[in-house]
């Protein structure tokens, strides 16, 4: 979509938002009260009440079908790559590859290929909080800011009083994504962190926004409890014991991986390795977790077994059942009569058309990355698919095709046209003036030097405007840097490309006098510059 809305493609699950629309599990912008943490008192049966029956013929027809499947979404879309695992009351009925991890090389995708996961992170990351709070470092309602010095937020009450369950669940009053444009011009974790203090709040448990750097303010909380890194502290408390021995929360060691999938975008007609692969480490709690079928579908068995492993406890339910039910409105329902979404603490939680519960997640990386899975708990089945391509729908279709046959023995709607209309267009370009061309008889500018400067902005920092070679460039953070063509009088304009500006955007840079406005970080009201 052109225009000053933002499509965030970035470490979003994206999918669970086209996904409600027919099975009522998503998430959106929503207001709603802050509900308390459920009990844990386990239900016998708790698919009694379903019209949906899971059975074993029909799960092992759903496996039998996904070569198919997979094989028509990858010709369908051009994806490069997919492994796809599935769990079943405790075993693994299938986990396989199709495609290849990079186009360049050919070399084949298996289960044991390694996909950047984006926001899968967060569930995963979840897991991690709730073993910390086994080993007693925190818990889900310990104040973010009793851990992280110096963290605040804009109202220094919530600043001081919101959880690590507030900032799992999205209910911080956060504005959606905040912090992502921070990343994108080179800002370390730090001080993306700092300046989420200068974010004016929408009301505090009462909106729901989905982001990356709240999830993250409250895992480096969490870090700081157990006194580790981040990366460490999930390698201990869950890839470790759990034998996810192909699994990580740093980039370094998805890019030393021999046998790991290349992001992926589209170049005209054809699939490209993405010349610049998405590095998620100031986000890693949110979306820099990096793994491949065969670990995740051992964490999809611990989950569906409500937190044990080989037939002892590994996390308490006490502890996980809260983040993987729902705590807060994620979207209401979009017309009387139709199924609300709702959001956990990292998961998302729905209900199926069949009345199964639904707890699942998606992610996406414009760069080169989807992802999702997706859990039947009453049924004891999961199932969870990786793509290298820029997010395009395809593992969304996959696995709802997927669950549908486990469900009603049959794919109940064509999804793959579904999803994949959906994923083009929020993968549109950014920019009012997407389309357009520079009006003929344009005003000229005035001497370049004029706008030359350095031009201040709390939560951006300063950008400088410079004379280089004739022409205006634009510097802005540690790595933001853009030529700047003249449009018409003083408006000029760049063309950012990045994880959440997809090829062909394009922003206004408009200058009056001693204030510089800039539209692609002027999305929230904050992207004036004063010199």
């Amino acid at each position: 979509m052109s225009g000053n809305k933002r499509r965030v493609v970035s470490a979003v699950g994206i999918a669970v938002l086209i996904l409600s629309a027919a099975t009522g599990c998503t998430f959106a912008d929503a207001s709603t009260q802050s509900t308390p943490a459920p009990t844990t008192t386990v239900d016998p049966d708790p698919g009694r009440d379903a019209l949906a029956t899971v059975t074993r013929a029909q799960v092992e027809a759903a496996v039998d079908d996904l070569p198919d499947a997979v094989e028509a979404a990858m010709d369908a879309s051009g994806t490069p790559g997919i492994a796809v695992g599935v769990v079943y009351q405790g075993e693994v009925l299938y986990a396989d590859g199709f495609g290849v991890r990079d186009v360049d090389s050919g070399e084949p995708v298996d289960a044991d290929t390694v996909f950047a996961l984006a926001s899968v992170s967060k569930s995963i990351g979840s897991t991690v909080v709730a073993r910390a709070i086994d080993e007693g470092y925190v818990t889900w309602e310990t104040p973010v800011a009793d851990h992280l010095d110096g963290f605040t937020l804009s109202d220094p009450y919530v600043g001081a009083h919101v959880t690590i369950a507030d900032m799992y669940a999205h209910r911080s009053g956060l504005y959606k994504h905040a912090g992502d444009e921070l990343e994108e011009i080179g800002y370390d974790r730090a001080t993306i962190l700092q300046r989420l203090s200068l974010i004016p709040l929408a009301p505090w448990r009462s909106s729901y926004a989905y982001g990356n750097f709240d999830i993250t303010a409250a895992g480096e909380s969490v870090a700081r409890a157990a006194g580790e890194d981040w990366a460490d502290l999930s390698e201990r408390l869950l890839y470790e014991p759990l034998g996810m021995t192909s699994t990580s929360s740093r980039y370094a060691d998805l890019q030393s991986r021999e046998n790991r999938a290349m992001g992926h975008m589209k170049r005209g007609d054809e699939w490209v390795v993405t010349p610049d692969q998405r590095q998620p480490d100031e986000q890693s709690p949110a979306g820099g977790v990096s793994s491949n079928v065969t670990d995740l579908t051992t964490w999809l068995s611990m989950l569906l077994a409500s937190g044990e492993h080989d037939g002892e406890r590994f996390i308490d339910a006490d502890s996980l059942v809260p983040a993987m039910s729902p705590q807060i409105v994620g979207s209401p329902p979009p017309s009387f009569g139709s199924r609300a979404g709702y959001y956990g603490y990292g998961f998302n939680v729905g209900t199926t058309a069949g009345g199964l519960v639904d707890v699942n997640h998606s992610g996406a990386f414009l760069l080169g990355t989807g992802t999702v899975f997706k859990l039947l708990p009453a049924a004891g089945l999961g199932i969870v698919v990786l793509s290298n391509a820029s997010a395009n729908g395809v593992p969304e279709s996959i696995a709802a095709r997927f669950l549908d046959i486990a469900q009603f023995g049959s794919e109940r709607r064509d999804w793959l046209p579904l999803f994949m209309g959906v994923f083009e267009g929020e993968s549109e370009p950014f920019g009012s003036l997407v389309g357009e061309t520079p009006p003929s008889g344009a005003e000229p500018a005035q001497a370049l030097d004029t706008y030359a400067g350095t031009y201040a902005n709390d939560y951006f920092g300063p950008a400088t405007v410079a004379v280089v070679d004739g022409a205006l460039e634009l510097w802005l953070g540690p790595a933001g840097h853009w030529p700047l063509e003249h449009w018409a009088g003083d408006e000029f304009v760049f063309r950012p490309f990045s994880e959440n500006a997809p090829p062909g955007s394009i922003s206004k840079a408009s200058f009056d006098g001693d204030s510089l406005v800039l539209e692609y970080f002027d999305q929230h009201d904050l992207g004036t510059f004063i010199r």
